[in-house]
């Protein structure tokens, strides 16, 4: 019988592989697709971890991510949180839970209490398998990749290996992979953020659903990249502790807007006190595109904020 080097790779043509009864399926519509494996990537104290078990919480019950985000397909969900005692891990499920409405027993978040995980080597690796097969979860969420191995993650050839475990689980299981990572100092937002992770570029490669996390003077912002999708909209989070029992995450704008209301807001500054400007002087003194001025024009005279003159833009008192 010929040797295992001599046995032939299996191939099928193309016409002949099964199609996608869903296709296009999200996990998370417009966060995460489903069977998708990727980071959660941020400067430190971001947020990502309450962003990770947002996630967890939204795919084990059914309801919306962030307020915002439908579930299609809920089911059990597996974390293991290095960074957080368990008792700190119940009480940030149990307040999000609360502020939705849940009753936190009956919540399908299985976490990992080994106090030690390595999964660049045995017999964590197959514990790991073993643990996901028998719970057989939509979501595993690993928080942060950093503690979760002895690698040195700039080597791409000791990274590839750690990678190549978690797309194993992901399609021997069919579930999706949550790594939480953090950014270099000073990474830049956005679709960016990817080649500001830390370590090898392969892990933004890896990715086929990133989500990143930024500070801006105000705003905490989420922005997200898809290897099959268009990215959604970057919206501006906000950590909602009024009430500490119901401590969540919160959209509280799309970035889009946010910056629209703020461009109108500088234009009305520049026209207080009488003043009159053109959309030439407007433009150079807010150093903005001639559509986006345009629009926030626009906007104004419809409110009846400012109007046109024969000699610039006014304010309207």
């Amino acid at each position: 019988m010929p040797g295992e080097n001599e046995q032939p790779l299996p191939v099928v043509r193309v016409g002949e592989i099964p199609k996608e009864q869903n296709g296009g399926r999200w996990l998370v519509q417009q966060l995460w697709g489903a069977s998708s494996v990727g980071v959660i990537g941020g400067a430190p104290k971001c947020s990502k971890t309450w962003l990770g078990l947002d996630l967890a919480l939204s795919v084990a019950t059914g309801t919306a991510c962030l307020g915002k985000y439908p579930v299609p397909e809920p089911g059990p969900v597996l974390v293991y949180l290095a960074e957080d005692a368990l008792p700190v891990v119940r009480e940030r499920v149990e307040g999000m839970a609360r502020y939705r409405g849940l009753d936190l027993g009956g919540i399908e978040i299985h976490v990992i209490t080994a106090p030690v995980l390595r999964l660049d080597r045995d017999p964590h690796r197959t514990r790991l398998l073993h643990t996901a097969k028998r719970l057989r979860p939509r979501l595993l969420l690993l928080d942060p990749l950093v503690r979760l191995h002895g690698i040195d993650e700039n080597n791409a050839g000791e990274v590839a290996g750690l990678l190549a475990y978690f797309r194993l689980l992901q399609r021997r299981l069919d579930l999706s992979v949550v790594l939480v990572h953090h950014t270099r100092k000073n990474a830049a937002g956005g679709l960016a953020a990817g080649q500001g992770l830390r370590g090898s570029s392969d892990i933004h490669a890896f990715g086929d659903s990133n989500l990143y996390l930024r500070r801006t003077r105000d705003h905490l912002v989420l922005s997200s990249e898809h290897r099959a999708a268009a990215a959604c909209p970057p919206v501006c989070l906000e950590l909602v502790t009024t009430h500490a029992e119901t401590t969540h995450l919160e959209v509280v704008a799309e970035l889009g807007d946010e910056k629209r209301r703020n461009l109108q807001e500088e234009v009305l500054a520049l026209l207080a006190n009488g003043q009159m400007l053109t959309r030439t002087k407007l433009r150079e003194v807010l150093s903005v595109k001639n559509e986006r001025l345009g629009d926030a024009l626009e906007s104004l005279q419809q409110a009846g904020r400012i109007r046109r003159t024969s000699v610039g833009w006014r304010s309207i008192d």
